[in-house]
């Protein structure tokens, strides 16, 4: 799990834990290596159409298709801001152990959907999951960080939760041809966290939401190797462009900002992920990087690059600068409507004495470009759960192997 005192980084305030001590150290600004700007992508944040028919079942597969219990209209958190994350519980109904070979998030109202995670809670923290839903009023319950239910989060040892999807616009249902699966428990119960974004009406009601969720399921084999998500970060530090000009443009004051829409936790993300990595102050600029040592031996299958509407590019690189280096994720030109998990052509053996780097390229001068950011003050951009704020997160899909 998480080393003790080492804070946890965050996709969407999404916390994630591996089953072994995963530490992130030697992070840093990176401006010498800026790509140069990328043709700009749709970036409309909701240009995203109706999802994508299934693929055909495999032998053995079966899909079980879910929905939220009913429709949700999101508002904002009370904090201000434009965004609502919403968790509610998903029951597959399963009886004995499965492998999730395939997800599909089929979100109704794409207009708002900004992004989906499915957490997988197992039987012993289902109690700790009805609980807090049943307590909370309304439908579902506000989830800033992962689950944000007390002993079932990913951040948990035991009971704990595991993160087995995401969904952004553009996603569709990646498939492996290798023999492996995020594992279900019997009595597993899924969460599913919706972040609606409302920047385009101004924080007002913008309609309900009912999204469903297709999974594709099979008994497995004594040889299917279980999936762990694994989500690299860098910092988020892009100071506002030479013409702006405005109060958000100082550092701790878009911070504090950050805390007062989502919390100190989400707020305290941008100075923690310096600490993390090993950064004494932060480095100002388009360009950032982050070293992720692996921390034990595992196979690496895939990746998928997150940011927001400032994104330009993201890389993920294998030991760069050394005989041993390989690009595993490459997105030259980002486009916040088409975010998808990227299989790599053959899957990558690698462990302690490996890193992984991850690289993130954000652009201010999107902004003035982008009609939903265009009507907000300018601001120094740090980390946050907002779609006016950024994230740096290279999502990697590894499972673990004994040598």
């Amino acid at each position: 799990m998480t080393k003790p005192g080492s804070p946890q980084r965050r996709f969407g305030a999404a916390t994630m834990a591996l089953a072994t001590a995963f530490a992130v150290v030697a992070c840093g600004s990176d401006a010498g290596n800026s790509a140069a700007p990328a043709a700009t992508g749709s970036h409309s944040a909701h240009a995203g159409g109706p999802s994508a028919p299934p693929q055909p079942l495999r032998a053995g597969e079966r899909f079980v298709e879910l929905k939220m219990p009913e429709a949700y209209t999101p508002a904002p958190p009370e904090g201000g801001g434009t965004d609502e994350y919403r968790c509610q519980v998903i029951d597959p109904g399963l009886t004995k152990a499965a492998f999730l070979t395939g997800t599909q998030v089929m979100p109704e109202n794409v207009a708002i959907a900004h992004h989906a995670i499915v957490y997988a809670v197992p039987p012993r923290g289902v109690a700790l999951v009805r609980e807090h839903d049943a307590k909370t009023p309304g439908l579902g319950w506000q989830c800033f960080s992962g689950t944000d239910v007390k002993g079932a989060d990913v951040e948990e040892d035991e009971p704990g939760a595991a993160w087995v999807d995401t969904w952004a616009p553009g996603a569709a249902e990646t498939l492996f041809t290798q023999d492996v699966g995020h594992k279900l428990e019997p009595g597993s119960l899924l969460v599913l966290q919706m972040h609606y974004n409302l920047l385009a009406t101004d924080g007002k009601p913008a309609g309900s939401d009912r999204t469903a969720v297709r999974l594709r399921l099979t008994d497995g084999t004594p040889q299917t190797r279980e999936l762990v998500t694994w989500p690299l970060d860098a910092p988020t530090d892009l100071p506002c462009a030479a013409d702006e000009s405005g109060p958000l443009c100082d550092r701790a004051a878009s911070i504090a900002d950050v805390a007062k829409r989502f919390g100190p936790e989400v707020g305290g993300t941008a100075d923690e992920q310096l600490e993390e990595c090993g950064q004494s102050a932060p480095k100002p600029g388009d360009t950032q990087t982050c070293d992720h040592p692996v921390p034990a031996p595992m196979t690496l299958f895939a990746g998928f690059g997150h940011m927001h509407m400032l994104g330009r590019a993201i890389k993920v690189e294998l030991n760069p600068g050394t005989p041993k280096a390989k690009v595993v994720l490459d997105v030259p030109q980002f486009d916040f409507d088409n975010q998808r998990l990227v299989k790599l052509p053959s899957p990558v053996e690698i462990g302690p004495g490996d890193t992984l780097r991850v690289t993130c390229t954000h652009d201010a001068g999107l902004r003035k470009l982008l009609p939903q950011l265009s009507k907000l003050p300018p601001r120094y951009v740090v980390w946050g759960d907002g779609t006016s704020d950024e994230m740096c997160a290279g999502i990697m899909t590894v499972s673990h192997r004994k040598s």
